[in-house]
């Protein structure tokens, strides 16, 4: 099954490798403290998943769909009627209305119609993505197809410290990555929180991949607490300024047999 939102550093490319370390762990349950746009949950299909992220307006709408959600509400590619749409999305979060069937709604129109899938909040917490000016959209409605597949996995929105790991749980980490742009949601994602979190990873005892932008920094972390780290040429440009040298990705590995990229 295909990712259902464009999410920014999406992971289907990196499928190959994860899911020829996946295959000799399919009895474990995956959990995915970032999940995003889940397109490693979906490209791996465990049986049992722990599926986190600090976007609780992304976890909603999973939620939602889990419980059974289609969307009824009208959906179109006009910019005028995108930001109505936004404004309302905003009034909803406002008035702590945000964990609710319209609102899942409203989110997955903006996430699809919105620029260049981009999903970002201001320091308030509202969603400020511009008009995407997509040529064409096909918005889906029916979502039972995964309602299916997300009958066995469970959905969190909480820090990654919160997560009560088994011993031998199967971690894979995609954190906002170390760039200027961090916010998905409205809290940001510093490096204090990179430093967390790949501390957090350390002391798992099963399996476990990271993935991130590989700047020196990051990979002198993952290094320095016993990882052991590759990089990896990504399918994406370091940045949309006219900068088309490609970004560089490191995997971080623990408690597994050497990759084979």
């Amino acid at each position: 099954m295909r990712p259902l939102l464009k999410w920014a550093g999406g992971k289907r490319w990196l499928l190959p490798v994860l899911q020829d370390v996946w295959s000799e762990f399919q009895d474990l349950r995956l959990v995915e403290p970032f999940t995003g746009g889940m397109a490693v949950a979906l490209g791996l299909n465990p049986s049992k998943a722990l599926l986190n992220d600090n976007n609780e307006h992304l976890i909603n709408f999973y939620q939602q769909i889990r419980k059974g959600f289609n969307i009824q509400d009208e959906m179109r590619n006009n910019e005028s009627f995108y930001y109505k749409q936004r404004q309302r999305f905003n009034e909803l979060i406002e008035a702590e209305q945000h964990l609710t069937p319209e609102a899942a709604a409203l989110f997955y129109y903006l996430m699809r119609t919105g620029f260049n899938g981009l999903c970002r909040f201001n320091s308030s917490g509202g969603f400020n993505v511009p008009f995407g000016q997509h040529n064409t959209i096909n918005y889906r409605r029916d979502f039972s197809e995964y309602k299916i597949i997300f009958k066995n996995w469970h959905f969190k929105n909480q820090d990654f410290e919160k997560i009560k790991l088994n011993t031998n749980d199967f971690v894979y980490a995609d954190p906002p990555y170390d760039v200027e742009f961090r916010r998905y949601s409205k809290e940001d994602f510093s490096w204090q929180d990179q430093i967390r979190l790949a501390e957090w990873l350390c002391k798992h005892t099963g399996p476990v991949i990271a993935s991130n932008q590989a700047t020196k920094r990051i990979l002198e972390l993952y290094q320095d607490l016993g990882f052991t780290v590759y990089t990896l040429t990504a399918p994406r440009f370091i940045a949309c300024n006219g900068d088309r040298t490609p970004a560089l990705e490191m995997l971080a590995v623990r408690n597994l047999e050497p990759l084979r990229l």
